[in-house]
């Protein structure tokens, strides 16, 4: 399954990259969420592992639309991944 990696704020400069396409393969069951994503990405080490890390602000969105770990990822989507956003 291929999804659209973006990058915004912080993790674009730690990840020395605007975004990238992912192929991973979906769980035994077929569905594939945010988590399983992350969880992939954690695994390259090195500053993935630290900026991704389980307790770290980040936020996702699925095809512009804000997500949590366990929204589903259809095939082709979109997942932005970037720093929680403040301001007034």
């Amino acid at each position: 399954m291929k999804v659209r990696l973006l990058y915004f704020a912080r993790l674009r400069e730690k990840f020395a990259a605007d975004g990238e396409t992912l192929e991973i393969t979906p769980a035994e069951n077929g569905a594939l969420t945010v988590a399983d994503i992350v969880k992939t990405l954690r695994a390259r080490g090195g500053e993935w592992h630290t900026e991704l890390a389980e307790g770290k602000a980040v936020a996702y969105a699925v095809n512009q639309t804000f997500a949590a770990p366990a929204t589903p990822v259809p095939e082709n989507a979109e997942v932005a991944i970037f720093p929680p956003v403040t301001g007034g």
